[in-house]
């Protein structure tokens, strides 16, 4: 990334949460971010551009200054997604930054350390994306199951797995009826943070800025022919 000056701004728009963090490689990112309050729409399209604006402006930088622009790539809510790589590929374009994707269940885990963790996200339907990782390892690979499958999947993380994410407290009696610890309801680390997304691209965890969707939206499954 060109040195320990680089300015890396970190964005995160999988959840209804709008997140941003912003950052010196080789310091520690500030962030800002939007929880909608249960039952509202995400404010994804009018608060993530004024995040970060209002992020920069604090540090007397402009967007011209970004060095490196890093997105979570999902899974999570299809037009949250949309919204989040689109935009951070227009202030990549805008700023000449580079432009890259972190994956939403890694940065969800990235703050459990000492243990293994499961990220759980409430994937609607009724279903949950989910992975486990250990120090940065990836012991499980992101997937969509049914509630019931989660404690076979979390159980590759061993004994002492957390689990966390909304998806956790979702269906935190099906996880702990099966011996699988979750975070405290008010943890921090149920919510997805941009700068644990900041940190991993910090640190050169990187992948491909394009959305990992990991199942078909309602309009293509309504589009697929019946099999009836």
């Amino acid at each position: 990334m060109g040195g320990a000056r680089v300015i890396i701004l970190a964005l995160d728009t999988s959840t209804p949460a709008t997140a941003v963090a912003l950052g010196c490689a080789g310091g520690a990112p500030r962030e800002a971010r939007d929880d909608p309050p249960p039952g509202a729409r995400p404010q994804h399209a009018q608060r993530l551009l004024a995040l970060a604006a209002g992020l920069l402006r604090d540090a007397g930088l402009g967007f011209a200054e970004v060095g490196l622009v890093a997105a979570g790539v999902g899974p999570g809510g299809y037009t949250g997604l949309r919204i989040g790589l689109a935009t951070a590929r227009g202030l990549a374009l805008a700023s000449g930054a580079e432009l890259t994707g972190i994956g939403t269940l890694r940065a969800l885990a990235e703050p459990v350390h000492g243990r293994a963790a499961a990220a759980v996200l409430d994937a609607r339907r009724g279903e949950a994306f989910v992975a486990v990782y250990r120090d940065g390892a990836q012991l499980s690979a992101p997937r969509v199951c049914r509630p019931e499958e989660l404690p076979a999947i979390v159980r590759a993380g061993g004994p002492d797995v957390l689990a966390v994410g909304d998806g956790a407290l979702r269906f935190q009696a099906v996880l702990e009826a099966d011996g699988v610890a979750v975070a405290p309801v008010h943890d921090e680390r149920h919510r997805v943070s941009a700068a644990a997304i900041w940190r991993l691209a910090a640190d050169g965890v990187l992948t491909a800025p394009v959305p990992d969707y990991l199942r078909l939206s309602d309009a293509e499954r309504a589009a697929q022919p019946s099999t009836r």
